[in-house]
C-alpha cells in the first residue's frame, strides 16, 4: 500500500485501504439499461428536492408520529427509502457544498459555516452540462462563489432560510422543466423549511401536550411550545413537496425523471444540528425512478451526501470521476448491489457559529466513534442556548437527574465516545471505556486517522488557527485528544 502523503495517493488507494475496493468505483452507464449511452433524449431528468434542518425521524415513512406527511410518504411508497443516509457535517453550507461537489468538507474548502469553497472546485453544472444537461436551482442555494456553483437561477421558491415566510410558486420550475423537450434537465429545489424561525404553517395542528419528544430532550412545557411550530413547518414542507411532484407529473415527465427527496441535516434543537450525534447527521433520502427503482423498497446501504453527485453522473451515462470522495450508489438504486460504503465520516468545527469545538467521527453499520478534540472546553452554540426552552432544561437539571444528564451530555463531552448504534440508535450509552470493545475502538480510530490524513485534515490545529484570539488564551495549544494507540488527533 502506498504511503498517504507521498503525492501519489489516489482515491482508489484510499478506498482499498478502507475495504471498499475498486468495485465501488462507478461503472459508466450501468444503470442505463436499454440506452446506448450517447442518446441524450433517453437520459433521465433529475429533480432533487431538499429540506432544510429536517428531523427526518419525524416523517411518517420514517416512523414519525407527530406530523402527517402524505406527499413524502407517497414518494417512499413509489420508490426506494434509504435508512442509512448521513451528512458529513450537520451545518447547511458545508453539507450543501458536499452535495454539489462530491467532496468532503475539508477538500471543497467549506468546512466552516458561511465560508466560500475553493476556487478550483467543480460542482454539478461542471459535470452534467458537458453531458447535455441543463442544471438549475430554485430556492435556497447558500453556497459560494458563483464560479464554483454556476447553477441557472430558477424563480419560484424562497431563498432566505431565516425569513418569516416561505412563499413559493411552481411556475418557474414548470417553465424550466419544459423549456427544451430534447434536452434533459437537473433541477434542485431548495426548500427553506423547516429551518428556524418556525413561523410557517399552522401550529394549532400540533397541541404541545400531545407531541412525542425524542429521548435526547428534556421534557418541559417550553420545549413542547417550541416543538409545535417546528412540526407545523414540516407539514408545510410536505405540501411544497406535493406541489413540486404534481408539477413534474403534469408535464408528463414522471417516468423519465429520477426524483430524489433529501432531509439535509437535523433540527436546531440540542444534540442535532451542529453536532455529530445521530439526530444531526442522520438524513432522509427517498428515490423514485419508475422502471428502475422498485416501488416500496427499502435499503440500508450506507450513503453520504458526497455520494449523490457520482450517482447522478453514472445515471446520466457519464464516466466515473475518480477525483471525487463520493461513491456512486446507482447500482443500489437498480437493485444489483446492496451496499455502497463501509464507513460514514463526520466533521464539525463549530466556528464561526460558536467558539471552537472540533469533532470528528466515523461509523459503521454497528458502531460509531466520536472524538471531541477539545474536551476540556464546554461546548457552546448560541443558536440553541438563546432559546427559552434551553433555559427550562438548565432549570430542570437543578433537581432532575435525567435532565442533568441530558444537559451535561450537550455541554460537557468526553474525549472519546463509542456507541453501538444498532442497539442504541439515539447514542445515549457511551461504551468507549468498555474493555470488550477495545479492538473495535482501535480499528475505528485507525480508519478515522487514515481518512483525516487523506483529506488533509489537521483537526484541532486547523480550528484553533481560525481564531486570532482564542476563547481561553491560557490553554496550551499542544493539548490534544489521544487515541488508544497514543496518536494525537490534532496533528496528522
Amino acid at each position: 500500500m502506498r504511503p498517504f502523503l507521498n503525492g501519489n495517493y489516489t482515491r482508489r488507494d484510499f478506498m482499498t485501504t478502507l475495504g471498499l475496493g475498486v468495485a465501488a468505483l462507478a461503472v459508466p452507464g450501468s444503470i442505463l439499461a436499454g440506452t446506448d449511452g450517447k442518446d441524450k433524449t433517453k437520459r433521465p431528468n433529475f429533480l432533487i428536492i431538499m429540506a432544510d434542518d429536517l428531523a427526518s425521524h419525524e416523517l411518517g415513512c420514517y416512523g414519525g408520529k407527530n406530523v402527517a406527511t402524505p406527499n413524502i410518504d407517497k414518494l417512499a411508497a413509489e420508490g426506494l427509502r434509504m435508512t442509512h443516509t448521513f451528512a458529513s457535517e450537520a451545518i447547511c453550507v458545508p453539507i450543501r457544498a458536499s452535495l454539489y461537489t462530491g467532496l468532503f468538507p475539508v477538500r471543497h474548502g467549506t468546512s466552516y459555516n458561511l465560508t466560500a469553497s475553493k476556487l478550483d472546485t467543480k460542482s454539478v453544472p461542471h459535470y452534467l452540462e458537458p453531458l447535455g444537461y441543463r442544471v438549475g436551482l430554485t430556492g435556497k442555494l447558500h453556497v459560494r462563489p458563483r464560479k464554483v456553483y454556476p447553477f441557472e437561477e430558477v424563480p419560484g421558491f424562497e431563498k432566505n432560510c431565516t425569513k418569516n415566510t416561505a412563499d413559493y410558486t411552481v411556475d418557474g420550475i414548470r417553465e424550466f422543466m419544459t423549456r427544451d423537450a430534447k434536452q434533459p434537465f437537473c433541477l434542485f429545489v431548495g426548500s427553506t423549511l423547516p429551518h428556524g424561525p418556525w413561523t410557517v404553517g399552522d401550529a394549532s395542528h400540533f397541541p404541545p401536550d400531545k407531541l412525542i419528544l425524542p429521548p435526547t430532550w428534556v421534557d418541559t412545557s417550553d420545549t413542547r411550545e417550541a416543538f409545535s411550530p417546528y412540526c407545523a413547518e414540516i407539514e408545510a414542507l410536505d405540501k411544497q413537496v406535493g406541489d413540486t411532484v404534481k408539477a413534474l407529473e403534469e408535464i408528463g415527465q414522471k417516468d423519465n425523471t429520477v426524483l430524489m427527496f433529501l432531509g439535509e441535516q437535523g433540527s436546531q434543537f440540542p444534540g442535532a444540528k451542529w453536532t455529530l450525534y445521530a439526530p444531526g447527521v442522520s438524513s432522509a433520502m427517498i428515490v423514485r425512478w419508475p422502471g428502475k427503482v422498485k416501488p416500496g423498497s427499502i435499503s440500508d446501504a450506507m450513503v453520504q451526501y458526497e455520494d449523490i453527485l457520482p450517482t447522478l453522473i453514472e445515471a446520466a451515462g457519464g464516466a466515473a470521476e475518480t477525483n471525487l470522495d463520493g461513491i456512486s450508489f446507482a447500482a443500489v438504486l437498480a437493485g444489483s448491489k446492496i451496499e455502497c460504503r463501509e464507513y460514514a465520516y463526520g466533521i464539525h468545527n463549530n466556528t464561526p457559529s460558536g467558539p471552537p469545538y472540533p469533532i470528528r467521527s466515523i461509523r459503521s453499520k454497528k458502531y460509531k466513534l466520536i472524538f471531541n478534540l477539545m474536551p476540556d472546553e464546554d461546548y457552546c452554540m448560541s443558536w440553541v442556548t438563546k432559546h427559552k426552552y434551553w433555559k427550562s432544561w438548565v432549570k430542570a437539571a437543578e433537581t432532575n437527574e435525567v435532565a442533568s444528564k441530558l444537559v451535561n451530555r450537550f455541554l460537557r463531552r468526553p474525549a472519546v465516545e463509542l456507541y453501538d448504534v444498532e442497539k442504541d440508535v439515539w447514542e445515549l450509552n457511551n461504551l468507549a471505556d468498555n474493555p470488550k470493545l477495545a479492538n473495535v475502538r482501535r480499528e475505528l480510530e485507525q480508519k478515522l486517522h487514515d481518512w483525516m490524513r487523506q483529506q488533509g485534515d489537521t483537526g484541532a490545529d486547523a480550528v484553533l488557527l481560525t481564531r486570532r484570539q482564542p476563547r481561553h488564551p491560557k490553554r496550551k495549544m499542544e493539548t490534544r485528544v489521544r487515541s488508544v494507540s497514543g496518536q494525537p488527533l490534532g496533528v496528522v
